[in-house]
C-alpha cells in the first residue's frame, strides 16, 4: 500500500472581489494624487501663498486663513475611528459578532462627528470656493475627501446591518476587511490633507 505524503498547508488566496476592491483603492489614490498635484502646481505658480486678494475682496471682508483647533480635533476623531473599525475586524476574526457590531457603531458615530465638524468649519471660514485659486483648491480637496468620508459611513452602515443579521463569522468576513481598508484609506488621505493645508501651508 503506497504511503501518502502529508497534505501541504492550505494558503488563503486573495479573492477576485477583494483584488478588485484593492484595485479600486489604487485608482482612488491616483485620483487624490491628481488633486494634490493641482494644489502644488497652483501654489508653485503663485508668488505669494495664499495669493493676494483684490481690493474688492478685501473690502468685502474676505480673508484667506484657516482655523487650526477644530480641524486638529477632527483629525484625532478620524484617527480614533480608524482604530475602532480595526477593533471590529479583530473582533470578528475571533468570531465575536457583538464586538463587531459595537465597534462598527462607534466608528460610524465618530465618522459622523468628523463630517459635522467639517460642515461647521466650512460655515465659519471667511472665504468661499470662488475666492482665488486658494479657495478653489482648498474646497476641492476637502470637499472630495468629505464625499469619500460620507461614502465610507454608508459602507459601514451596510456592514453594520449585515453584521446585525449574523452574516459574518470568523471564517467569513471579507466585506468587513474591505470596509476597514477603505476607512483606513480615507484616514490616511485626511492626514496628508491636514498636513498640507494646515501645517505646511
Amino acid at each position: 500500500m503506497a504511503a501518502h505524503a502529508p497534505a501541504a498547508p492550505h494558503k488563503e488566496q486573495l479573492s477576485n472581489s477583494m483584488l478588485g476592491f484593492i484595485l479600486f483603492l489604487a485608482s482612488e489614490v491616483m485620483f487624490f494624487g491628481g488633486l494634490f498635484a493641482a494644489y502644488f502646481i497652483a501654489r508653485a505658480d503663485s508668488a505669494v501663498w495664499p495669493p493676494a486678494l483684490s481690493p474688492e475682496q478685501e473690502a468685502a471682508g474676505i480673508e484667506l486663513h484657516l482655523e487650526f483647533a477644530l480641524p486638529f480635533i477632527s483629525t484625532l476623531v478620524l484617527i480614533l475611528s480608524s482604530v475602532t473599525i480595526q477593533m471590529g475586524v479583530w473582533a470578528i476574526q475571533k468570531g465575536d459578532r457583538s464586538g463587531l457590531v459595537r465597534w462598527l457603531f462607534i466608528s460610524i458615530v465618530l465618522g459622523l462627528g468628523f463630517l459635522t465638524a467639517q460642515m461647521y468649519d466650512y460655515a465659519q471660514l471667511p472665504f468661499s470656493a470662488g475666492d482665488t485659486i486658494y479657495g478653489t483648491t482648498f474646497y476641492t480637496l476637502t470637499g472630495f475627501h468629505g464625499a469619500h468620508v460620507a461614502g465610507g459611513i454608508i459602507f459601514m452602515m451596510i456592514i453594520l446591518a449585515r453584521s446585525m443579521g449574523g452574516q459574518f463569522s470568523a471564517s467569513r468576513h471579507e466585506a468587513v476587511e474591505a470596509c476597514s481598508f477603505y476607512w483606513h484609506f480615507v484616514d490616511v488621505i485626511w492626514i496628508a490633507l491636514f498636513t498640507t493645508l494646515y501645517i505646511v501651508k
